[in-house]
């Protein structure tokens, strides 16, 4: 059941990091091209984008109760798509999607500027780690209530 919730939060993530994360590439794109600094409001809402996403990843990747699979599997796909621009740059821009909107374009700049790389490298390191495929939650021994011996006060 743990494994199957991480599978839900790693589509979860996948769509966060392409939706919220490549909007607020976009977003901080447009700041630079524009010169108006960080404090402007596009620059506050692409901050905001880009630190909700890297929360949800950091939670993600801390707790130790949620599978690996949540992280790793997005960060796989990552990894694939920066190795697919490295050997093919126009297929690996032609499968973005919607390319057309705001997403598609900072997950465009996000993937040319190796941030994705980055990131999925990041983000499969929980696979690697046998402690987080498994739970302690159904020892053999837990449910086995050890007393301690008397220690002689009666005998």
């Amino acid at each position: 059941m743990r494994h199957l919730i991480g599978l839900i939060l790693a589509l979860a993530l996948a769509v966060a990091v392409f939706l919220a994360g490549g909007w607020g590439a976009e977003h901080f794109a447009a700041v630079a091209a524009h010169r108006t600094g960080l404090p402007s409001r596009t620059g506050v809402i692409g901050l905001a984008a880009m630190a909700g996403t890297g929360l949800f990843l950091g939670i993600l990747l801390a707790v130790p109760a949620i599978s690996p699979l949540a992280t790793g599997l997005p960060g796989l796909v990552l990894l694939g798509w920066t190795a697919l621009l490295a050997l093919s740059s126009h297929r690996a821009l032609a499968w973005i999607p919607l390319q057309g909107h705001t997403f598609g374009a900072g997950f465009r700049i996000l993937l040319l500027n190796g941030t994705l790389a980055l990131l999925g490298t990041a983000m499969i390191v929980p696979m690697f780690l046998p402690s987080r495929w498994r739970t302690d939650r159904y020892d053999d021994d837990s449910d086995v209530l050890e007393v301690p011996a008397p220690t002689g006060l009666l005998s």
